[in-house]
């Protein structure tokens, strides 16, 4: 099993994420699912950048669709909540993008 640690602090958050060009995104609330707290994710490569015209799209349009945001307003919905970012230790020569967000 790979070690793991809590990341809680936005300038560790930021840099773990940069280093793997990650950008931060929150999903919107989905009336649809009965839940009003927005989602917090961080995603890589090209998919936040995908065209969202929503054209063959599995899910309904109500779910919410991902936003790219500032790191501000990601990092105001991660304290409000009280979360924090359990990703892999790093190891020499690998980029993991395993990350999980968790309560504090």
């Amino acid at each position: 099993m790979t070690n793991t640690r809590l990341l809680t602090k936005p300038d560790e958050i930021r840099d773990w994420a940069g280093a793997r060009s990650g950008i931060p995104v929150i999903r919107d609330a989905a009336e649809l699912i009965g839940d009003d707290n927005p989602v917090l994710m961080i995603q890589f490569g090209q998919h936040p950048y995908e065209d969202d015209d929503h054209e063959g799209a599995d899910r309904p349009d109500q779910l919410g669709g991902p936003r790219i945001v500032e790191w501000d307003e990601w990092f105001d919905v991660f304290e409000r909540e009280g979360l924090g970012l359990v990703v892999s230790e790093d190891v020499p020569g690998q980029r993991d993008e395993f990350h999980e967000l968790v309560r504090r």
